[in-house]
């Protein structure tokens, strides 16, 4: 064990234990200056450091020690998950957190005397090279690894760090056949939810009448552009998960085919992984019947990977992160960085370029060019996914690769399952709206001409990935020089700084500089930190002109990609017969590339420009805007949105599909006129644009009235920070924890987790916060799941998907009501759909689904809290029947907090 103290800090103490027992306790500030240089043991340095008041913490974190013993496994990045991760009894008090850290160390490297040889010479050899790059538990690992003298040469170490070189090769397979059109019916949906359920389940009706009605999704389609679609709104506690996984996993056995299953949060990506080991309870065969599909961004990408690594030679301390990210590597189950098993802690104590940003993330991926292509995780993910019988995927992919005109292979499944249904509206309102902005259009420079900044980076631009495919065609050698030429009218590094300080060049640097020039000459809240937006119309008359000299030059750039496509492919036809497979995969990947990622955005930007002259197309809303985060200019650039996104979404995914469910729990609205409910629901789900639907709702088996209550507070005012931040302390204390406090601003949420945490950890109860702890959301919950009397503060990512039953949550405060903000792009749409009415749904469907936060379980009880004494009655729909807004003040909702224990 490394002689160093052991230090954990709340926020309003902290404590060192030394080697030799000694305890010291003081404030955070005080402990961390004499903490400062000893290296101290400690659990999730970047967050004790900021308990500390310190910008960093030089230490030996636990989590870095875990993340190398026990890689791609998750853990909560508390004293006391890592205690349970090694089987000790979790520890109380700051003291015994302190005494538990030595203690959870030494099972650890223990533990490291326990691997398989091979795995052990690996980690050995990782470990002699993260050491001489400064890794604190370097020492302390080798010993436990067994390791003397001056360690590996070069060459040993680097081959530990190549980890691709290690990984299967992609077996390759016949193209599969297209699915059969076998029907599912009711009756055999409620036989097999009776097989997954087992004979020892609960007798529930709900489910068994929710699977039959799913069923009639999996119909076989009678008419081309008529699918038979489905609207389902499943109460909670109803089991929806099970009863549409029942019709579906039924109908990709009987036609050999796969659903799709979208959803719109993590959270219930995993829920769903989960569930799916009923169905599968052989992980070998789950594995090749279900795959968890994400896009590209989300993966590590190999060829990143090795570029990382080839810099360790001139900076060895990236050996560390290196060689954290390699150990994870071989373990992973996918790849998957964004919520499969690598641990979402670890990006913070990495840093993103070391971790989230090793996946593709600028579209520069080269395919079957890329010397990785056949072990790639991507690949094996998409090659897997066209044999699977059930895909779990997200919203934003399935829609945006319909949008794009296909998958990889430009198939469409036939069958879709939409859960979060409620979503839909958003997903489609981002996957079919353009950007013409600074962002965008430097990102596609950046692909064409590769980087030009100076650095290292792998991306060489088009010449490099498509130079050796165009053959000796002199047609699409000059169409390349042109598509590099034409680039340049893109902004290029730097651009940022151009714009702000009005030095912009070229075309779209100077229309980009012109938008900036309106926004801030038109825009409300200038002095504030947040984004900024502005009409359209009247565009000032230099925009107009620089629009149509930005247009000009777009088509410059349009036309020789399209030139350089039709080469490409007219190689493919003309040398059929003596193409060999690997190059023809690389043309078809790059013609592919060449239409999403270049061909398309530019018309969308020139059809744009070309609308400031007269005016936006009918169906489109326009604006101008400046994207702020932190403060900072980050973007600025012309929108189009659909006015209706689910038009796009009708033509483009259900109307092409065979069968398409739409499940929540909150598809309906609340306005008390059930036919104007379910109406809403076909709007936002593109019901309303299709032939024909079927209509389902099965209620809630849940006792809301008896089981909830629903407190609107009358004397607090929302716009008093303190009195706001009074009240969530209060009701939080009342309640003994299991709080979740949900916020419409992050700068709100922020001055109320200011207010309150010491308060809270005098009472020794837990305080998480979005927006504050540095930890992604899907680890926080599972901190606050684990926590009985914790609270947690979030924004919109915790209204939706969170899933925690029991006593862990009992008490749900939301600050205000939350109505929707007031933008250029809500006030077309409120005209589009019912002026104030459409208001009120919207607010009432994220007040629905906040409280459906509360009861989980038959046995949950709980207080849903508003603090806004202006909630109109109107927006009551949003609760459950029977349940009644009590209007209350404070102490009046304190005590009845309490009350309920």
């Amino acid at each position: 064990m490394p002689p160093v103290p052991a230090l954990v800090a709340s926020p309003r103490a902290a404590v060192l234990v030394h080697p030799d027992g000694e305890v010291e306790e003081d404030t955070p500030a005080a402990l961390g200056r004499r903490a400062a240089g000893l290296r101290p043991l400690v659990c999730h340095a970047p967050a004790t450091a900021a308990r500390l008041g310190r910008d960093a913490l030089a230490g030996h974190d636990l989590l870095e020690l875990f993340a190398f013993v026990r890689p791609a496994r998750f853990v909560l990045p508390t004293v006391g998950g890592l205690a349970g991760a090694v089987g000790l009894e979790a520890p109380h008090g700051l003291t015994a957190q302190a005494l538990a850290l030595p203690r959870i160390a030494a099972v650890l490297l223990h533990a490291l005397t326990r691997l398989v040889r091979q795995e052990q010479a690996d980690a050995r050899t990782l470990a002699f090279a993260m050491a001489r790059g400064g890794w604190a538990w370097g020492p302390p690992v080798l010993a436990a690894l067994g390791a003397h003298g001056d360690g590996p040469h070069g060459t040993t170490i680097a081959r530990a760090f190549r980890v691709w070189e290690r990984l299967p090769e992609i077996s390759e397979h016949a193209p599969e056949a297209a699915p059969g059109h076998l029907p599912v019916t009711g009756a055999e949906a409620r036989a097999r939810l009776a097989d997954l359920l087992g004979a020892a389940a609960e007798d529930r009706p709900q489910q068994a009448d929710y699977a039959s009605a799913a069923a009639a999704a999996f119909a076989p389609r009678e008419r081309r552009d008529a699918p038979h679609v489905v609207l389902a709104e499943a109460g909670t506690g109803v089991g929806k998960t099970l009863g549409y996984i029942a019709p579906a996993s039924l109908w990709a056995e009987k036609n050999d085919g796969p659903v799709w299953i979208a959803t719109y949060t993590r959270n219930l990506q995993r829920q769903l992984d989960g569930e799916l080991d009923r169905l599968y309870p052989d992980p070998r065969e789950k594995a090749r019947r279900v795959v968890i599909r994400k896009g590209r961004e989300n993966y590590l990408c190999l060829l990143n990977l090795e570029e990382a690594v080839s810099r360790l030679p001139t900076q060895p301390a990236a050996a560390i992160p290196l060689g954290l990210m390699a150990r994870w590597a071989m373990a992973t189950r996918d790849g998957d960085l964004v919520g499969g098993d690598f641990p979402g802690w670890l990006v913070d104590i990495l840093g993103r370029g070391w971790s989230l940003g090793l996946a593709d993330r600028r579209g520069e991926c080269i395919f079957a060019a890329c010397p990785h292509y056949n072990r790639c995780y991507i690949e094996r993910t998409v090659r897997r996914a066209k044999r699977a019988r059930l895909v779990v995927a997200n919203h934003a992919l399935v829609l945006v690769q319909a949008a794009l005109g296909g998958l990889e292979d430009g198939a469409l499944p036939t069958r879709y399952v939409f859960d979060e249904g409620h979503h839909l509206f958003d997903a489609a309102d981002g996957a079919f709206s353009a950007h013409l902005s600074g962002q965008e259009t430097a990102d596609l420079r950046r692909w064409l001409l590769g980087a030009e900044d100076g650095s290292r980076s792998r991306a060489r631009g088009l010449k490099t990935r498509a130079e050796d495919l165009i053959g000796e065609d002199p047609r699409a050698a000059e169409a390349l020089v042109e598509v590099l030429h034409g680039a340049r009218v893109l902004p290029g590094p730097g651009w940022h700084a151009r714009l702000a300080g009005e030095t912009a060049r070229g075309p779209t640097e100077r229309f980009l500089a012109l938008v900036r020039q309106q926004v801030l000459a038109r825009a409300r809240g200038q002095d504030g930190p947040y984004s900024l937006e502005a009409g359209v119309a009247p565009p000032l008359p230099e925009l107009v002109e620089a629009a149509q000299a930005l247009e000009t030059a777009l088509h410059d750039l349009e036309r020789p990609v399209a030139r350089l496509m039709k080469a490409l492919a007219r190689r493919l036809d003309d040398e059929a017969a003596s193409l060999d497979p690997t190059t023809r995969q690389r043309i078809e990947g790059l013609i592919r590339s060449l239409e999403r990622r270049a061909l398309l955005p530019v018309r969308a930007w020139r059809s744009m420009c070309r609308a400031l002259e007269t005016e936006t197309p009918p169906g489109y809303v326009d604006w101008l805007g400046i994207e702020r985060a932190y403060g900072r200019d980050m973007d600025v650039g012309l929108h189009r949105h659909w006015v209706d996104p689910m038009v796009p979404f009708a033509e483009t995914v259900a109307g092409r599909a065979h069968g398409v469910l739409v499940t929540s729990a909150t598809l309906r609205d609340g306005s008390g006129d059930p036919e104007a409910d379910w109406q809403a629901a076909e709007r936002r789900t593109g019901a309303v644009h299709l032939p024909d639907h079927i209509r389902a709702a099965v209620p809630s088996p849940f006792d809301y009235p008896a089981q909830t209550r629903v407190l609107v507070v009358t004397d607090v005012r929302k716009d008093d920070m303190d009195r706001v931040a009074a009240a969530y302390r209060e009701l939080v204390l009342a309640s003994g924890g299991g709080a979740l406090g949900l916020f419409t601003a992050i700068g709100r949420l922020r001055a109320v987790h200011q207010r309150i945490a010491d308060a809270l950890d005098a009472a020794d109860l837990p305080l998480f916060a979005q927006h504050v702890d540095g930890i992604d959301p899907a680890t926080l919950v599972e901190m606050f799941r684990t926590e009985e009397n914790a609270c947690l503060l979030g924004t919109d990512a915790l209204r939706d998907g969170v899933d925690i039953p029991g006593r862990a949550l009992r008490l749900i405060v939301f600050d205000r009501v939350p109505w929707p903000r007031p933008d250029i792009l809500h006030k077309a749409r409120r005209k589009a759909f019912g002026g104030r009415a459409y208001d009120e749904m919207v607010t009432r469907l994220r007040l629905k689904q906040a409280f459906g936060r509360l009861v989980r379980r038959a046995d949950d009880h709980g207080a849903f809290v508003l603090l806004d004494p202006m909630m109109p009655s109107r927006l009551g729909g949003a609760f459950p029947d029977g349940v009644a807004l009590e209007r209350v003040g404070l102490a009046e909702a304190v005590a009845a907090v309490r009350a309920q224990g």
